[in-house]
């Protein structure tokens, strides 16, 4: 085969094992030019182009592999399973290179676990792909004259990164070109390993991985800068908070079919012991259940639970939020409680409108403790958002996906930004826009517990609305991202 039509092809190695399962696999495809491996063992293998080095995604590592790359193009494989190719496969890979022109190519794949043959869709990058933890799969294509092109424009060009080189390049190449999605399945992932979404997903906020977040929040922050969307802590304003409402706050509590919890959640938010007038306004997203009536029996027992049935049938969490902060009882600060949570003592109501006070803030944002149904705490236990900072905790969020509980807004400002009626995202949607503007407090020690159980919302999701709810956070920082970039524009 003429070698101008040839690609390279990059191991990222986690299992010796497994990689030279891979290899011996890669080995039967003509298209390969060259097969460069980064681990930190020695293989089975004697190649010349193993690339020893503890940290697979180093600055140092990513640097040899793209000058060991004297191919037009480079397909990057993930060592962490075991990856089946085909000659067509990689010949797909090409071909929708060439014809897209795109500088990141990514496909679907198949994942076979069990005997069984499952197809793993993949989601669509836009500009708000800015997260560090989006699903290209298990292999993905770099065209390398991009690649090369622009790597004075890395920020790991002039700091040495540990973790996150390849999120720098990938960040780079979306600058200058396209990240263009295969919508059909070009590979096969073997699955033998019992880890879920689920598991994973406060990874970001585990205090073992806190090097890797500092790292990936300076790769996102230069991100930021070079396509204008970077926002000056100095820009962002303080409240001036006033003293119109007769009363301080409002614990709002959306709830729907929420029988075995919501009764807790009054409860923990009726035992706060304050220095200051609140109620309680639970928004009833029409149950069927009984929560209705255990709500109606609360409200007899103590006049600051305020219970409405919204008329409308076509309401999120986000809608439900509305209606409370709307509601003409509604307090100077409003406050979260899902109906699955429990504030952790009788002062959490206490230190969050403290810390408005103290800080003049739009919006408070405190930790929590992971529990199960019955309190007890799981892993990874306390999550207190400490990747956040004043200076550029607004920049980082768009990074990461989530900013912590309980949330509390000053009522005015929500009023102003309102929430998307919808049942996922909604705070994060207001966070962004809040924090792009005005000043945060935040609570670092745990004043909420939020229970995980099979009856959360975000229980055993399917890869169907792990996609949606992904896709759908992603949009939020597009929109959030334009948004930055014209304010910039026009400063």
């Amino acid at each position: 085969m003429d070698k101008n039509k040839k690609i390279t092809a990059a191991i990222f190695s986690i299992n010796s094992d497994l990689t030279n399962r891979i290899i011996s696999k890669l080995n039967e495809i003509e298209l390969f030019d060259k097969i460069v491996v980064v681990s930190k063992n020695e293989l089975e293998f004697n190649s010349p182009f193993l690339i020893r080095s503890d940290h697979p995604f180093s600055s140092e590592a990513i640097k040899k592999v793209i000058e060991k790359t004297s191919t037009s193009y480079l397909l990057l494989i993930a060592g962490s399973k075991y990856v089946e190719l085909t000659n067509d496969a990689v010949n797909n890979f090409i071909f929708e290179a060439g014809k897209t022109k795109a500088g990141w190519i990514y496909s679907d794949f198949f994942e076979k676990q069990n005997g069984k043959l499952v197809l793993h869709k993949l989601i669509d990058y836009q500009i708000g792909s800015v997260r560090d933890d989006f699903d290209f799969g298990n292999c993905f294509m770099v065209k390398m004259d991009v690649a090369k092109d622009y790597l004075e424009e890395l920020y790991s060009a002039k700091n040495d990164l540990r973790y996150s080189s390849l999120y720098d390049l990938r960040l780079t190449i979306s600058r200058h070109s396209s990240a263009v999605r295969i919508s059909k399945p070009l590979y096969s992932v073997w699955i033998n390993d019992e880890s879920t979404a689920k598991e994973k997903i406060f990874d970001y906020v585990d205090p073992k991985n806190r090097e890797v977040q500092i790292e990936m929040e300076q790769v996102t922050t230069h991100h930021l800068k070079k396509i204008n969307a970077y926002i000056n802590p100095a820009s962002k304003k303080s409240v001036r908070i006033e003293n119109k409402f007769s009363c301080e706050a409002s614990v709002v509590i959306p709830v729907k079919n929420r029988l075995n919890t919501i009764g807790d959640a009054i409860n923990s938010a009726l035992r706060q012991k304050t220095k200051f007038n609140f109620n309680i306004i639970v928004v009833d997203n029409h149950s069927e259940d009984g929560t209705t009536e255990l709500i109606r029996n609360k409200l007899f027992e103590d006049k600051r639970v305020i219970h409405i049935v919204p008329e409308r049938t076509d309401l999120g969490i986000g809608g439900c939020w509305n209606e409370a902060i709307f509601h003409p009882e509604c307090g100077k600060f409003s406050v979260q409680l899902d109906s699955d949570d429990l504030y952790s003592d009788e002062n959490t109501l206490q230190k969050i409108v403290d810390k408005f006070y103290e800080e003049n803030c739009a919006m408070v944002i405190g930790s929590y403790k992971l529990t199960d149904f019955n309190l007890n705490e799981i892993p990874p236990g306390i999550i207190d958002h400490r990747e956040w900072t004043d200076e550029n905790g607004h920049n980082n969020a768009l990074r990461i996906n989530g900013l912590g509980a309980p949330r509390a807004f000053y009522t005015p400002i929500i009023t102003e930004i309102k929430f998307p009626n919808v049942s996922y995202g909604e705070d994060y949607s207001v966070g962004l826009a809040i924090s792009r503007q005005f000043k945060v407090g935040r609570i670092y020690e745990p004043v909420y517990l939020c229970r995980r159980w099979e009856g959360n919302t975000d229980a055993s999701l399917s890869l169907e609305r792990q996609n949606s709810n992904n896709f759908y956070k992603d949009s939020l920082r597009t929109k959030e991202i334009l948004l930055r970039q014209e304010i910039n524009r026009n400063n």
